[in-house]
């Protein structure tokens, strides 16, 4: 994230790119209309000559325009004041810069005025531009070594401007934190295999001790003495070791609150899914270095919480393995035992994110008593079928927590969509019974997403809230939105974090 975010008193700018803001029906904002006054009525002529009304996202670019020394002016719709949202004001920030990108400029300047019926004091829809101006302006490319210096991003700088520059600042500051988040997530889910392994994400992780986070991980001989089958069966097959990684923050504000008992955040860490024995096909195999997205978003959520000094106890857990066939590789009719004593069936070895996620969430039950656990994995291709790449798949046993998790999700744009969940020895339940083993770690074809999260809920202790989501098709994006760049999304660490802001934070 190069870009870098400035928030300044309100003063036209006389040369480079200005974003400024016209409602609907043609109305231009208090910027727009000294602008305007300016260039001898240059914008509204423009307005005049197209279909721009001033609707909710549209942008008309002016290049330069008559009458101003400014290279270009964006007239950025922003619809009617009184219905704007947060999400609506970081998806008009995102905008902008995404049209900045490919331009050459090296800055914009946004401006923000008082608005009649604006929910939000300008202040704070300035910190939400900028917020979303910081997440749109991400970009990997690390490895990209011959880019030709007109390809290069030019956009260096956003400077917001609007009447009260230090609140705006004071308003920023814990976005800046989420979106730090959210941008090592993408990070994490954008590297190749051969870069991040088990090992080297434990080491990834560790950087966040900087920030007052607690990590340490458990190795192999570690974990097969707690029990751990079914994830070291995972990881057998590779010559990288499987992991455990345990990170905590304790940030609860009072001293009674230090020792409260925290939430649980547990991570799927397949750092890449060959679907071991099961091998799956090769078309996309590439795609699998994103299977531990699950994991990446328990990280970058606890790097947030952590740089925003989050007041509340928070532990995240990651199962980390990678998945090989090999001589030694896990094969289809193996019977593991799970650390929960239960044992599993393995029929396909590439239903492995719930094997390793089973032992994830005995451990943090046993270890830690969570009030409550949310658990995120690339699970299953099947909920891409059932719900596309807009909505993650929640599985919970608990109307509250399901109802949070779906408020949150919407008031940030990552939303999700509960689907069924049996209680044991219902249907569902009943169709990964297994003949030679307490349970088989897959279900017939139909249902593919809820039998898994149906074996999920297996290793959840009885009266604990627990939530699953499956973000196997939200994890990764062909196609750029206003606040997200095609490629890794960090879906997840800004739901996870508005949950936790809005529920558990005193």
């Amino acid at each position: 994230m190069s870009v870098k975010i400035t928030f300044a008193a309100p003063k036209l700018p006389r040369t480079g790119a200005v974003a400024v803001g016209a409602m609907e029906g043609r109305k231009l904002s208090p910027s727009a209309e000294t602008l305007d006054k300016t260039a001898g009525g240059t914008l509204s002529r423009a307005i005049k000559q197209g279909r721009f009304t001033g609707k909710k996202g549209q942008i008309l670019e002016l290049v330069a325009p008559a009458g101003l020394h400014n290279s270009r002016i964006l007239l950025v719709g922003v619809g009617k004041t009184k219905d704007l949202k947060d999400l609506d004001l970081e998806n008009l920030g995102g905008s902008v810069v995404a049209r900045m990108s490919d331009t050459g400029e090296a800055g914009v300047t946004i401006m923000v005025d008082g608005l009649a019926e604006a929910v939000r004091p300008p202040a704070e829809r300035a910190a939400r531009y900028a917020l979303g101006a910081r997440l749109r302006s991400y970009r990997f490319d690390k490895y990209k070594t011959k880019v030709k210096p007109e390809d290069k991003p030019g956009l260096k700088s956003v400077t917001v401007m609007v009447a009260n520059p230090a609140a705006a600042r004071r308003a920023f500051a814990s976005h800046e934190k989420v979106a730090e988040g959210v941008a090592f997530t993408r990070d994490l889910v954008s590297e190749p295999a051969n870069i991040i392994y088990p090992k080297s994400l434990v080491a990834e992780a560790k950087k966040l001790s900087k920030l007052g986070v607690t990590v340490q991980a458990l190795g192999e001989s570690e974990m097969r003495k707690l029990g751990m089958g079914a994830l070291l069966g995972v990881g057998q097959g590779s010559a990288r070791e499987s992991q455990l990684l345990i990170m905590r923050w304790n940030g609860a504000a009072t001293p009674r609150g230090k020792n409260a008992a925290p939430l649980a955040i547990v991570g799927k860490g397949v750092t890449f899914d060959t679907g071991g024995i099961s091998i799956k096909p090769a078309g996309g195999m590439e795609d699998m270095k994103w299977d531990m997205g699950g994991a990446g978003v328990t990280i970058g959520l606890m790097a947030a919480l952590a740089g925003r000094k989050a007041k509340v106890n928070v532990v995240g857990i990651c199962a980390l393995a990678e998945n090989m066939p090999s001589s030694t590789a896990q094969r289809p009719g193996d019977i593991v035992t799970s650390m929960s004593g239960q044992t599993i069936e393995v029929i396909n070895t590439d239903a492995e994110g719930r094997l390793v996620l089973a032992d994830a969430l005995c451990y943090v039950q046993e270890k830690f008593k969570p009030k409550a656990i949310v658990d995120l994995a690339t699970l299953t291709g099947a909920i891409i079928i059932a719900l596309g790449h807009n909505y993650a798949g929640l599985f919970c046993n608990n109307d509250k927590l399901s109802d949070q998790l779906t408020a949150a999700g919407k008031s940030v744009g990552e939303p999700v969509w509960r689907l069924p969940l049996a209680a044991q020895g219902e249907s569902y339940d009943k169709d990964i019974d297994s003949q030679a083993a307490d349970m088989k770690n897959v279900g017939n074809r139909a249902g593919g997403s809820i039998t898994a999260a149906q074996f999920l809920q297996r290793f959840v202790n009885k009266g604990t809230p627990w939530a699953h989501l499956d973000i196997a098709g939200t994890t990764w994006s062909s196609k750029d939105t206003p606040t997200v760049p095609k490629g890794g999304t960090g879906f997840g660490v800004r739901l996870l974090d508005r949950w936790i802001a809005d529920n558990h934070e005193k």
